[in-house]
């Protein structure tokens, strides 16, 4: 049992060191997020992504739940290894007529009593071939584990850069919100002295209005984003999480060709079906071993009463071998054959969509990147400063609150979109990462 929670743990460190930024150190961060776990009822808890995916590593119940399922395919192996229990049998035979001198028996004169030990044999190696499957699911039970990681992993980093997502857009909203406020103040005072028109005023209302409301909306949003964190890692909703990395971009010129094949030799799903169709291949040869019947052999003892047989003491040996005239498990064979053909078909359906996952999420990642370095040649100073100009213009009479309002939407829509596409360029990596099953370093 030491020896099976070491090899999970193995595999969750070696499978977090492989989705997790490779110039962190991971151990020290496994490390600080157990310390962090100790104490959750502080105030405030600082994560970074790599200190959230080791907490989720050491706490999330879905996980938890997936690890029990290794342990029931190792328990089966244990029960594919084991004999069959010999069989004990004790038999009685008396009679309870008078004997030659006229006195009547009783059965410790006349009766015999037989004890004799069964032990059945299988044959044609059907405990081999059950040892063999089981071993096969244990093994896919730890892929499946695998793949519960790399799945749940990439929720846990959807979730952390959501709540960062979140953060972008409230600054964002924010500042347009304080920008308008100062600017309908300066234009309150401006309409009371007559130097502008009541409904530039309300218009100014307006949007101020409409910023306080995508405030909230992305407040909610970061709200919601960060349940789904906790729930992921196991935190109590009066935990204040204070994520540490942010969103920014990081340039990967990843090789497809490469990413193809090591997505086909190590996706764990992709191992999953491998070894479930060896097992159903171990099961098929037990099923055809179950024709050849399995012997039964035993040994027994008997003794007698005085006035029993001749022999007081006897000894019994005893073989017992079904005869297959009927019944040779052609139904269990045809099953078996079908449970075969079935994992074959799951295996070649795995790979095909591995392939398409793996090719379209390179594909996304290619477009994001590109509006990415779109946005950041020069679109978003450029949205920046047309909203500064176009606002001092307003101040000195140069342009209209049409304008106004123009330029600011024109700027606020461009800087959100960019942090959705940086945010999609994000997601993106971890998607191709999650279907290679592997970091993207390049």
């Amino acid at each position: 049992m030491a020896l099976g929670a070491f090899r999970i743990w193995t595999v969750s460190i070696l499978f977090l060191i492989a989705v997790s930024n490779p110039t962190s150190c991971l151990l020290a961060s496994a490390a600080q997020a157990e310390s962090k776990a100790d104490v959750i009822t502080s105030a405030t808890l600082r994560l970074s992504l790599d200190e959230a995916l080791a907490l989720f590593l050491r706490q999330n119940l879905d996980l938890i739940t997936v690890r029990f399922g290794i342990e029931s395919a190792r328990a089966q192996q244990i029960t594919a290894g084991l004999f069959p229990n010999p069989v004990l049998s004790v038999a009685t035979v008396g009679s309870f007529a008078k004997d030659q001198s006229g006195a009547p028996s009783n059965l410790s004169r006349s009766g015999q009593v037989y004890t004799q030990v069964q032990q059945l044999f299988e044959m044609a190696g059907k405990r081999g071939y059950r040892i063999e499957s089981a071993g096969f699911g244990a093994q896919s039970a730890e892929a499946n584990f695998e793949d519960a990681i790399r799945q749940l992993s990439f929720a846990v980093k959807d979730a952390y850069y959501r709540v960062q997502l979140a953060h972008r857009r409230l600054a964002l909203a924010e500042e347009n919100r304080d920008r308008f406020a100062r600017i309908l103040e300066v234009n309150t005072i401006r309409f009371k002295k007559g130097y502008i028109a009541e409904i530039d005023l309300i218009r100014i209302r307006l949007q101020v209005v409409d910023f306080q409301s995508q405030v909230i909306q992305a407040v909610q949003d970061a709200n919601a984003a960060r349940a789904d964190l906790r729930l992921l890692i196991r935190l109590s909703p009066t935990t204040k999480l204070e994520l540490t990395t942010e969103l920014e971009y990081h340039r990967v010129d990843p090789d497809i060709s490469a990413l193809r094949l090591v997505a086909m030799d190590t996706r764990p799903d992709i191992r999953v079906k491998r070894f479930v169709q060896s097992q159903r291949k171990a099961d098929l040869k037990l099923a055809r071993a179950y024709r050849y019947p399995d012997l039964t052999a035993g040994g027994g003892y008997a003794f007698q009463g005085a006035t029993g047989p001749d022999l007081q003491q006897q000894f019994g040996l005893s073989f017992g071998v079904p005869v297959p005239l009927f019944n040779r498990n052609q139904g269990g064979i045809a099953q078996a054959e079908v449970g075969f053909q079935v994992a074959e078909a799951e295996l070649e359906k795995t790979l095909i969509q591995v392939e398409n996952q793996v090719d379209l999420a390179y594909r996304n990642l290619l477009q994001s990147r590109q509006l990415v370095e779109a946005y950041q040649a020069g679109v978003l100073e450029d949205a920046r400063a047309t909203l500064t100009i176009v606002e001092r213009a307003y101040e000195r009479g140069g342009a209209t609150i049409l304008d106004l309002l123009d330029a600011a939407r024109t700027s606020r829509l461009i800087q959100q979109n960019y942090i959705e596409t940086l945010f999609n360029y994000q997601r993106n990596v971890f998607l191709l990462e999650s279907a290679v099953g592997r970091a993207i370093t390049s």
